[in-house]
């Protein structure tokens, strides 16, 4: 554990926790304290001071070397140009040793480097002083110190539960011991409580996990295993997402051209199921690794011929409702797929470029509405239209006004003395001026009133306002379409056309958007939409006919209207766009939509599909989602937003891989045959045969018997399913009935338009509510910048690689699947999150002191039994005052895990685990641990604690450390036996510890007591810090502390601590066991004697505290190294305080050795 780094003088110290008291075994008690660090340190810089780092001469003083005698457990090391001459250098495989002798230093002592090669810059320098005590010292080169007598009567730790967490191997052997118990299946069996169900959200089954796949799981798995502990019946099912366009393209990647050509579509779909099928094993054995339990065993899969049926179940209970109809609208369309997509699979990128423009159609008729006075300008009028997409206009059967806006007619004066008007195309600000402005055929245009202004500036003209009108008095009027030979009518749009940007007029092309397409409903307009599967203009487009809409088509549309002089100006328009040319707006940020999966545009397009009339169950859905508890609560709204925007769902797809939509049409007239019948007579053989049949079977074994005589009148539909209805009607198969609504549904964010939404409108559609009853969110997974991880940024985090370690061991070690899924507690999942090498590392120093506390706990253990535990009313104060940290601790752990709250369970482990238990109680109980005598009531009574601080520390962070914890248990030194007077063999079947009511009885006054005692205990130590400095003492146990309390309120807190001072009566409640002192006097006024002295205000009592620090009274015992009056009063042990005395008196076993 690395404390501090302090750089002086060119060289370099650290200060760093060495896992042993002693030789005699491989414990790991908790790490020093900030003192003992400092002190350690200044006596390493005095030493190298003492000793010339070029010419190795000097020695140090003998208060240095005193100094390095009684520190412990401290490793110092110093980097320095050249070691000290003397230094005898001995090589070794790994490393080198570096011996110095003992009249150098003038104690006992060794430097080593392991695991270190030889610098050029210089050698590395380790001093490893001696433990508190000699009796547990042991010395490790040349000259061995002579072992104390008294070795025998120590009570060393013991446990062979390693430090060191060897997850690469022991983490699978204890997977393999979860799968041969079948624990989660047994657990769940004898578990009495109510049945808890979380279903689990299918990810695709294409390619690698991600770490936020990572993420969703280990959440998952937290819940599910608290759960278990609770007593209650898991039901997790995990499961895959199997059909859709990625796979599909995955495939046919695969093969070449001339193959692809000739694949049927039976032939693709048994590919891609055997590709699906091949992925989903290597997620599974990932998603195990990272200790999650479920049933993996049968999990569920889009493609099983059984969820293929209930999938159809649920589309035909929505037709039979009425909420799936056939239309033609226009749809998000792929170019690139060669399917239309649902908003769910699209993705809105930065930096989007466009190629905008504005146009002028020439007006032909005014209405009755039209100012009178404005009907001369008809033959010299136009409307100005503004839009991103000028492939549409070919579409162009409309322009949309908003009737609440004010619109003017202008008349455009050039600005003959500016160059980039004059008479020759060029560009200003990015823009590029057409022959609309250059070569007008029309002098005077419609334009919002508004925007005159900017419009003027954009176009760099004058624009003279002749009149104006209301947006209701253009409707009905009609203009000449630019590139064909018809007329279009001015329309009132909706609240969609603002004066942002634009001119106010809308080009309106029902086929190539869903406003557009509402317009024209309204209005009656034709839906011209002339652009095939693959982005092309058809045949109805005329001149452009086969080109991209994308690219040359778009190009040549505007070309056209410049010919004509319809072209007005064209520029970029986007991000980039605003980045480049600052005149432009920059309140416009343009968003355009790209397929999810080929990352390329996507296009609006009508065409026939199948859609589902989210409008027609509105209402439910909203109610629905009020029902349900959303956790954080802003996904209320979000899905509320989404849902109330959404009036369909387009549910075809035109891809071969997926569930068919069951329905016939009919050869001569196109009508479509979809009834209960026929959808269940292809459900049932869809359940027994699988969705292949549909491609597989004729029309004639497809419909059921009263339709075969007319069989040949009809063929297959070739569309297939939205792969979000795949997943969105998994509740149907997975949950049934029995277990539906869902207890939890938790996945990203994204899926409040993914789904979440698809399972709650085929829930709400079918049932009419939602098919969960709580629903988390959790956010992204970004680096330690917060910057999207992408492989061409190389910042990329494998789970994989943070759990089997990277190619470069050093660079990224294995850290096992506890510290990812530490990292995932530790984490606020609500929000998106950070990980990289730098929070891993500290994540797993946060583990590796976890898993040393739990060390540290078996291996006083070691001797142990239940039968040994001491009675609640019999321990001493400060054995119940843990006890009942200990139950507030478990409180909040159990709060937080009710509540998903993770964070706070991670903040409450670290903090009392980590810290407070390791700095205070663990600390102050060696003593008695150690040196207290094996059979005292003192150390059975911390005995008792620790056992009830390692059942109920090990099953509280199981959920969360999984592995940890069952190593933990699996080494436990005695059994836990359940009531039904059977063994827990693993920790989760030990269940969720419920607290002893006693604990929790500690009175207000002993709270009170013990929170002034921690509260005293700090600033005590701030003191003996400043005596250790001053060189009066060296470790706490030379120093004796004088105590004087002022206020009359504290009268009884002084005679409460006058009682806790005395030494020599075999208790622990005592100030000096609090302190780690020898001794404790709390006196009437300040003593003059005390060379150190400290005063603060005690915030538990409202009064003042004056410390002081003196040496201790007595010798030092030779055995726990207290200092004592009372040594040399005896005879026989002349050497030993009274306490450790008796001790060694009733020993029965020739324990001592030789002197």
């Amino acid at each position: 554990m690395l404390s501090r780094i302090f750089v002086t003088g060119g060289i370099m110290l650290l200060a760093i926790a060495i896992a042993t008291d002693g030789a005699a075994v491989d414990s790991s008690p908790p790490p020093p304290s900030s003192c003992d660090t400092a002190r350690a340190i200044e006596a390493l810089q005095d030493c190298r001071a003492a000793v010339d780092a070029k010419t190795g001469t000097g020695k140090p003083s003998a208060a240095c070397c005193e100094e390095l005698k009684k520190v412990g457990k401290i490793c110092l090391c110093a980097i320095i140009k050249e070691p000290p001459r003397g230094v005898e250098i001995e090589k070794m495989r790994k490393g080198f040793v570096l011996s110095v002798s003992c009249e150098a230093l003038g104690v006992p002592a060794f430097f080593f480097s392991r695991g270190l090669r030889e610098r050029s810059s210089g050698a590395m320098l380790g001093l490893h002083s001696f433990p508190r005590s000699p009796v547990l010292a042991a010395a490790k080169n040349a000259g061995k110190q002579p072992d104390s007598r008294y070795k025998g009567t120590i009570e060393l730790p013991q446990t062979k539960f390693s430090l060191k967490a060897n997850s690469v191997t022991r983490e699978p052997e204890i997977q393999r011991f979860w799968e041969q118990k079948q624990l989660l299946e047994t657990i769940t069996q004898k578990n009495q409580g109510e049945p808890f169900t979380l279903h689990d959200g299918p990810p695709y089954a294409n390619g690698d996990l991600h770490m936020g796949h990572a993420l969703n799981k280990i959440l998952k798995d937290f819940i599910n295993r608290y759960q278990l502990l609770q007593g209650r019946k898991i039901f997790y099912v995990p499961g895959w997402d199997c059909h859709g366009l990625p796979i599909e393209l995955k495939v046919l990647q695969s093969i070449d051209a001339e193959a692809r050509m000739k694949l049927s579509p039976i032939e693709l779909r048994k590919k891609a199921a055997e590709f699906a099928l091949k992925t989903v094993d290597q997620q599974r054995s990932s998603f195990q690794r990272y200790g999650v339990w479920g049933s993996w065993n049968s999990p569920y899969l889009t493609l099983q011929p059984a969820y293929e049926a209930a999938q159809i179940g649920v589309f035909c209970q929505m037709v039979l409702n009425g909420y799936i109809y056939r239309g033609r609208k226009p749809v998000h369309w792929s170019p690139s797929s060669g399917t239309a997509l649902a908003e769910a699979e699209l993705e809105y990128p930065e930096g989007h470029t466009s190629r905008s423009m504005y146009a002028v159609f020439k007006m032909t008729f005014t209405s009755d509405k039209f100012p009178k006075e404005l009907e001369y300008l008809l033959s010299s009028l136009g409307v100005a239209i503004w839009t991103t997409t000028p492939w549409t206009v070919p579409g162009n059967t409309g322009v949309a006004v908003n009737e609440k806006l004010t619109y003017s007619v202008v008349e455009v004066v050039l600005n003959n003395d500016d160059s980039s008007l004059g008479g020759k195309k060029s560009t200003k600000a990015g823009r590029k001026y057409g022959n609309g402005l250059l070569k007008p055929v029309v002098s005077h245009l419609i334009v919002a009133a508004d925007l005159v202004s900017s419009l003027e500036d954009k176009w760099n003209v004058q624009l003279v306002v002749k009149g104006s009108c209301t947006g209701s008095a253009l409707e009905f009027c009609r203009y000449k379409h630019p590139l064909e030979n018809r007329e279009g009518v001015i329309v009132i749009g909706g609240d969609y056309i603002t004066t942002d940007s634009g001119t106010g007029l809308v080009h309106t092309a029902p086929g190539h958007g869903q406003e557009d397409f509402v317009t024209g409903q309204k209005y009656g307009l034709p839906m011209l939409s002339p652009v095939d599967d693959n982005g092309n203009f058809t045949d109805e487009a005329n001149e452009f006919a086969g080109m991209s809409v994308l690219s040359d088509g778009n190009e040549a549309v505007i070309k056209a209207l410049d010919a004509n002089s319809s072209l007005l100006m064209e520029e970029a328009y986007g991000k980039n766009n605003l980045q480049m040319f600052p005149r432009i707006d920059s309140r416009i940020v343009h968003k355009y939509p790209y397929d999810w999966r080929t990352k390329k545009p996507t296009i609006f397009r009508a065409t026939e599909q199948w859609f589902a009339s989210v409008e027609g169950f509105m209402p439910l859905a909203l109610a629905a989602i009020k029902n349900v508890d959303w956790i954080p609560s802003q996904g209320e709204n979000r899905i509320t937003s989404m849902v109330s925007g959404r009036k369909e769902w387009c549910i075809s797809r035109q891809r071969a891989w997926g569930v068919p939509i069951p329905v016939f049409y009919h050869v001569d007239t196109g009508e479509p045959l979809l009834n209960e019948q026929t959808i269940s007579h292809v459900q049932a053989i869809i359940a027994q045969q699988g969705s292949d049949a549909w491609w597989s079977m004729t029309t004639e074994d497809l419909l059921p018997d009263t339709y075969k005589a007319k069989a040949s009148n009809y063929r297959k539909g070739t569309d297939t399913m939205d792969v979000w209805f795949d997943s969105g009607t998994s509740w149907a198969s997975v949950l049934g009935t029995k277990r539906w609504p869902a207890d939890v549904y938790l996945e990203g964010s994204d899926q409040h338009r993914g789904w979440f939404q698809s399972s709650l409108l085929t829930s709400v559609a079918t049932r009419g509510v939602a098919p969960y009853r709580q629903v988390l969110t959790h956010g992204f997974v970004l680096d330690e910048k917060n910057v999207k991880m992408s492989k061409s940024l190389g910042n990329v985090v494998d789970p994989r690689s943070v759990i089997e370690g990277g190619k470069n061991q050093k660079e990224q070690p294995a850290y096992g699947a506890d510290v990812l899924r530490l990292w995932v507690a530790s984490v606020d999942y609500t929000g998106d999150v950070a990980i990289g090498p730098q929070i891993l590392k500290q994540t797993a120093d946060v583990y590796r002191k976890l898993r040393g506390t739990l060390r540290y706990l078996l291996s006083n253990l070691h001797d142990w039994k239940p039968e040994l535990e001491i009675e609640y009313d019999d321990l001493p104060g400060i054995d119940k005052y843990t006890l009942f940290q200990l139950a507030s601790v478990m409180d909040s752990l159990k709060d937080s895990l009710d509540k998903y709250q993770f964070g706070k369970f991670f903040q409450s482990v670290q903090r009392y685990a980590v810290l407070d238990l390791s700095n205070f109680y663990l600390d102050i109980s060696k003593d008695r641990l150690y040196v207290g005598g094996t059979d005292s009531f003192t150390r059975r009574s911390c005995q008792t604690v620790l056992a009830s601080l390692l059942l109920y520390l090990a099953r509280g962070i199981s959920p969360v450390v999984p592995h940890l914890a069952e190593d933990a248990w699996q080494h436990l030194p005695f059994s836990y036996i359940l009531p039904d007077g059977s063994k827990a063999e693993s920790v989760f079947e030990a269940g969720w510890p419920e607290v002893d009511p006693r604990w929790r009885t500690i009175s207000d006054r002993d709270k009170k007591l013990w929170s002034l005692l921690l509260e005293l205990r700090v600033e005590v130590n701030k003191v003996l810090e400043s005596a250790r400095m001053g060189k009066l003492i060296g470790a706490n146990l030379d120093a004796k502390v004088c105590l004087h309390l002022g206020g009359e309120d504290d009268a009884l807190l002084h005679s409460t601590l006058q009682a806790m001072a005395g030494s020599e009566d075999g208790t622990v409640d005592k100030l000096h066991v609090i302190f780690l002192t020898s001794q404790v006097e709390v006196v009437d006024c300040e003593d003059a004697d005390c060379a150190y002295t400290g005063s603060c205000k005690l915030e538990g009592s409202g009064g003042r505290a004056w410390i002081g620090v003196k040496r201790a009274e007595g010798q030092k015992c030779e055995r726990c190294w207290k200092y004592s009056p009372a040594v040399g009063s005896f005879t026989l042990h002349s050497t030993l305080c009274e306490r450790c005395y008796k001790i060694v008196e009733a020993l029965q076993s020739p324990v001592l050795a030789t002197s």
